[in-house]
Parts: C-alpha cells; sequence; structure tokens
C-alpha cells in the first residue's frame, strides 16, 4: 500500500508539473497567432492592473458584491497558504527535498483548513441559490468544489483524529494527489491565468485605450 502510494503521488505530482507546463505554452502560442495580444503587453500597466485587483473591494464589480469577494479573497489566501505551510508538508519537504522554511501553528492551520472548507460551502449554495451562476453550474462544478475541500477535510481528519489516523492520511494523500491531477485538467486551471488575462486587459486598457479596467 505504501508502495502505491508513493507511485501515485510521484505521478500526480507529474501530472500537475507537465500539465501546467503544457496549459502555459498552448497559451503562448494562441496568444502569439493572435498578433493582437503579445504587442499590446505593457509590464507597467499590466503591473498595475494586477496589483489593484490583488486589493479587496477596489473594483466596482468587487464592491457590488462584497461578501463573495471578501469570502473569495480569504478563500484563495487559505488555499494556496495552507497546503504550503502546514507543519507536515514542511518537514516532509525538509526530508525529501532538504529545503525548509517556516510553518504554520497546529492550531491556525486548521482553522485555515476549517476556512477553506466552509467557503466551499458557501460557493455550492452560491451556485444553487444565486441564479446567474446556477444556470451556467454543472455536477461538475459541484464535484470539483468537494476535490477541492476533500484534502482539507482529510487532513483535519487525520490531525484531529476524526477518523483513525492512518485511513485519514490515506484519505489525505489519495485525494490531494487527485487535486493536483485536476488542477491543469479541469477549469481550476484558472490560476495558471490570472495573472497573464489580468496583465493583458490592463495593458489592452491602460496601453490602447488610455482607460482604466476596473
Amino acid at each position: 500500500m505504501e508502495m502505491l502510494i508513493r507511485i501515485g503521488s510521484w505521478v500526480a505530482l507529474t501530472v500537475f508539473v507537465l500539465g501546467c507546463l503544457v496549459k502555459l505554452i498552448l497559451m503562448y502560442r494562441l496568444a502569439d497567432r493572435e498578433k493582437v495580444v503579445l504587442p499590446v503587453m505593457s509590464a507597467k500597466y499590466g503591473l498595475r492592473s494586477l496589483m489593484h485587483w490583488l486589493i479587496p473591494l477596489s473594483s466596482r464589480s468587487q464592491r457590488l458584491r462584497p461578501v463573495v469577494t471578501l469570502v473569495s479573497y480569504v478563500f484563495h489566501i487559505c488555499l494556496l497558504l495552507t497546503p504550503l505551510l502546514v507543519m507536515g508538508h514542511a518537514v516532509l519537504w525538509q526530508e525529501y527535498w532538504g529545503i525548509s522554511w517556516w510553518s504554520l501553528p497546529a492550531g491556525l492551520a486548521d482553522v485555515m483548513s476549517l476556512t477553506v472548507v466552509f467557503a466551499v460551502v458557501f460557493f455550492a449554495l452560491r451556485r444553487v441559490a444565486a441564479p446567474e451562476v446556477r444556470n451556467v453550474s454543472t455536477w461538475k462544478d459541484f464535484a470539483l468544489l468537494l476535490l477541492v475541500a476533500a484534502p482539507f477535510l482529510t487532513g483535519l481528519a487525520a490531525h484531529l483524529h476524526w477518523l483513525p489516523y492512518r485511513q485519514a492520511m490515506v484519505l489525505h494523500i489519495v485525494t490531494g494527489a487527485l487535486w493536483l491531477i485536476a488542477i491543469p485538467l479541469t477549469w481550476l486551471s484558472h490560476m495558471l491565468w490570472f495573472v497573464f488575462t489580468r496583465a493583458f486587459m490592463g495593458s489592452d486598457f491602460g496601453a490602447v485605450r488610455n482607460a482604466r479596467d476596473w
């Protein structure tokens, strides 16, 4: 079992890295073929737009939906930082790669994991309640939300002993591997596009239209 988990983890990591690279290469080729994307790109206006949109409630569209905006910001912060800084993962990085960095206190990591789970529940309820989101939602969207929450739930189950530790850890590793595989193969890949799409929109509005994109 341990060998299968180890092999599966490496397969998931390989799919994640290669999948993200392929996605980025395809995006670059598409942008180059369009002939109106790369020539417009401006470091000045692209960074201006990116930095502005990273500030909560900085744009009119965000201020029109303050609750959704704030939940989304907190969700993404916890989603990205918790797997990187949780103590158990930091120990694994040090053991396997010799890389060490600061880790979160256990209690804070638990709170951040619960925040991700509660935010996923919020997004799922919004997909049911809000017509503008419900009309474009399918079962795949709900399945992906469940997949996003699963590694955090199983990690909590292991740390807080909601389940037998070994069973919870197996579930945690499996769901984490599936999560990595899903990133380049589903709409979760928007994490790769945000910087580039925001930079292009900022460049287009700022350098070409002499306006702001917010």
